[in-house]
């Protein structure tokens, strides 16, 4: 199994058998391999993007990404939601988690640009490090530095807004910094950045540092995530049956993510935990921009999310937005509704009809109630973790898959579009943790049908508690049919 490319999930018969059938088909093998690599990769290293307000940083990520996704405006500390993205230099993929989205002088400027450097720096295997060069090295860029030097992760130093030959001086006097070689960069143009993501990607490891599950034994690792308040140390503190982390009234009273092994059920598991921060009023938005960067870091480091909901109020904007962080994320997962006890027929009646309409899209996921304060239905806690984790690594072999698939066309073919009629040729499972799958088609199949697969592959083999990627590969005309 050594050789070049790694058949993701599948086994070398296996392999051999499935890229006879797409010769067979008349694909083009190389394509398919790349389709077969890319849904294949486990987990991806993380690279972390760090500096002070207004040095460029979310316009690097966007040339890194290499799309216009992380909003820029001219204001500092515009918010967004999303905190990581997903890219690709010189064929590797890689997560980048940008800070860039909330630069307010609140904390003081230098202790919101430590926080975010901080969490970010947390959860990455490297870190681009941008400063401005037309301004040089300031104290907070010395303040980062220091936070650099403690983590030990691999950095790259960007000297961001060098225009001109002239500029690259500016740039060379941040050798003083002593992070090495400043890579000379101007993000708006596009500048240099190419040679800086080769030196990223010398610094990325293959995958990231955690590979899951191959410590034999080794605890499994769970994110407790939810908005702030709504029970999570409680709930840990419930679990350990000791106050192991500060409970108080006040929304966001945890500031750090604690790493707990805890007994449960009989099994040691991991808790990383990932509560809200300490919110001041005027401090509103930022917490949540440091919790949901938090709550990223958070669930890289685990396998399974479970995403803790306030039964007594009404399912938020917050909440889902939650759910889908670890949804993109690919983790297996768990939903809890605390609080359960307090609820009144009423609201029970409500609440049914708004999971229904707010958390359809993630029906697969197992739901517990449970009480954080008086440990009710805490043991259901266990056995929903184990399916979840049991349907994130779920495999169907190729030769069931395509058994499956055949049934499901002839039963229920694509609809007829401009008088064509796609059809799915065949399939494989090409990786696990989630599972991912790879169909190839004869033409494009439209959203509705590649939902109408998934929810069949569910109903079919389970994959309960986890999100099930689906990538779909279809055949370029050129007629070379033997």
């Amino acid at each position: 199994m050594n050789d070049q490319h790694d058949h993701g999930a599948l086994g070398d018969a296996e392999y051999a058998e499935f890229m006879e059938l797409a010769a067979e088909e008349g694909f083009d093998l190389e394509d398919v391999e790349g389709a077969l690599d890319e849904a294949g990769h486990g987990p991806l290293p993380v690279l972390a993007v760090v500096g002070r307000p207004n040095v460029g940083k979310s316009t690097l990520v966007n040339r890194i990404i290499g799309r216009r996704e992380a909003v820029v405006e001219d204001r500092p500390g515009v918010t967004r939601d999303r905190v990581t993205y997903e890219a690709e230099w010189a064929g590797r993929r890689f997560k980048v988690v940008d800070t860039g989205g909330w630069e307010q002088d609140v904390l003081g400027i230098d202790a919101s640009v430590a926080a975010q450097a901080e969490y970010a720096i947390e959860a990455a295997d490297a870190v681009v490090f941008v400063v401005d060069s037309t301004v040089g090295a300031t104290d907070t860029d010395e303040a980062v530095v220091r936070l650099l030097r403690r983590a030990g992760k691999p950095v790259v130093l960007c000297a961001n807004k060098v225009d001109g030959p002239s500029g690259e001086a500016d740039a060379a006097a941040l050798w003083s910094l002593g992070l090495g070689e400043p890579h000379p960069v101007s993000s708006l143009h596009g500048r240099g950045t190419g040679d800086m993501l080769d030196a990223v990607l010398e610094a990325l490891p293959e995958a990231p540092e955690q590979s899951f599950g191959t410590a034999v034994g080794g605890p499994r690792r769970i994110a407790l995530i939810g908005r702030p308040n709504v029970g999570k140390s409680s709930l840990l503190n419930k679990v350990a049956k000791e106050e192991r982390v500060v409970v108080n009234e006040l929304a966001g009273t945890t500031r750090d993510p604690v790493d707990e092994l805890i007994e449960l059920g009989g099994v040691t598991w991991k808790f990383v935990d990932t509560a809200g921060i300490r919110r001041r009023v005027h401090l509103q938005e930022g917490a949540d921009y440091y919790a949901s960067l938090r709550t990223a870091a958070a669930v890289e480091k685990a396998e399974v999310a479970v995403v803790l909901i306030d039964a007594s109020e009404s399912i938020s904007v917050q909440d889902q937005r939650i759910i889908t962080m670890a949804v993109e994320a690919g983790r297996a997962m768990v939903v809890a509704f605390n609080k359960w006890d307090t609820l009144d027929e009423e609201r029970r009646y409500y609440l049914e009809r708004e999971i229904e309409t707010e958390l359809g899209q993630i029906a697969w996921a197992p739901r517990v109630n449970v009480s954080a304060v008086t440990g009710r239905h805490m043991e259901k806690l266990v056995p929903a973790i184990e399916t979840a984790l049991a349907g994130w690594e779920t495999r169907v072999p190729t030769g069931r898959l395509n058994a499956f698939l055949g049934e499901l066309v002839a039963a229920h073919p694509h609809p007829i579009r401009g008088g064509k009629q796609p059809r799915i040729l065949f399939g494989t499972q090409a990786g696990t943790k989630p599972p991912r799958f790879v169909l190839f088609a004869s033409g494009f199949l439209e959203h509705g049908y590649r939902r109408f697969v998934e929810r069949r592959l569910r109903e079919e083999f389970g994959f309960e508690g986890t999100p099930i990627h689906i990538s779909v590969r279809v055949r370029e005309k050129r007629g070379r049919k033997k």
